[in-house]
């Protein structure tokens, strides 16, 4: 018991050794029923908002009929009275004739942030057509949207070259994006290698880290087999001595394998986290409770 408690020590200072001011911002999908609007969606939304983030983010996926109108759904069940900064994702595949329309009823709602994405090739028809910059000059077009973009640290899966892959987030960011947030990842040095390189090539935004708990790694596996993200053998090693049915454990795992990825970045100046949340409130709740103990949330 002596060795566990010095073990649980030094992880509790390790947690609290961070010294800066962080901020916030969280990830949903929107629900497709009113039910769970209501039951997970604005519940958790709710609980998080405690924390003041920065923006909160609902995603559009163009593989999922009508997806524009249930994000549009989800925002307006958003209560007015939580003041938060709203940014729905627009995706360019197989919405082009939607986005002004849908750009111009967000911005009449007071809605002045976007996610814009090019979204899954779901078409051969936009595959070598269509490109996040072009909605971003559309967007910026119709309206001064402050505009969030998609970064990845390990390369884009479709991306021929990283080269090319940091030239295209570059082009981006030149058409009026004012930040990219990246996919999730595990390896934080593949995170920083990433920014240097993103600043040595004259992109002068925020890279803001995408932070996901691990609710399921059964659920992770799959995840990683559509991305290039790479998986530590380290958190591998963790979740193969867990039991899969024993909840608890496993995200206790989780907040402490984010604790140690955000500890880290802390120390190499990063002030941003944005949580992919997946619609469940409680490791990201768990974990935002525990650094605002130590850290200025704003």
């Amino acid at each position: 018991m002596k060795n566990n408690y010095s073990h649980h020590d030094t992880l509790y200072q390790t947690i609290f050794d961070i010294q800066s001011t962080v901020n916030f911002s969280f990830e949903f999908f929107p629900p497709k029923t009113l039910y769970n609007i209501n039951n997970n969606f604005l519940p958790t939304i709710n609980k998080l908002s405690i924390f003041n983030p920065k923006f909160i983010s609902v995603t559009c996926s163009p593989q999922i009929e009508y997806s524009i109108d249930y994000t549009y759904q989800a925002i307006q069940n958003i209560p007015k009275n939580l003041s938060l900064n709203i940014a729905p994702h627009i995706t360019y595949i197989n919405n082009i004739n939607k986005i002004s329309e849908l750009a111009q009823r967000y911005w009449d709602h007071g809605i002045k942030n976007i996610v814009a994405l090019r979204g899954d090739v779901i078409s051969q028809e936009y595959c070598t057509e269509v490109y996040a910059c072009d909605l971003v000059t559309l967007l910026k077009k119709i309206a001064d949207f402050d505009i969030s973009v998609a970064a990845y640290p390990e390369m884009h899966p479709e991306a021929q070259s990283a080269k090319l892959d940091l030239l295209y987030l570059k082009k981006k960011i030149d058409c009026g994006a004012n930040r990219a947030i990246t996919q999730f990842f595990f390896d934080v040095d593949k995170y920083l290698r990433f920014r240097d390189r993103c600043i040595a090539i004259g992109i002068d935004v925020d890279i803001i880290p995408g932070i996901l708990p691990i609710l399921n790694f059964q659920q992770l596996q799959r995840f990683v087999k559509l991305t290039n993200v790479y998986v530590p053998t380290w958190i591998h090693n963790i979740f193969y001595n867990l039991d899969s049915n024993n909840s608890t454990l496993n995200k206790m795992a989780s907040l402490m394998i984010c604790v140690n990825i955000i500890q880290r970045l802390c120390t190499e100046g990063v002030k941003n986290f944005h949580f992919y949340t997946l619609n469940q409130f409680d490791i990201t709740y768990s974990l935002c409770t525990l650094l605002k103990n130590k850290i200025k949330v704003n």
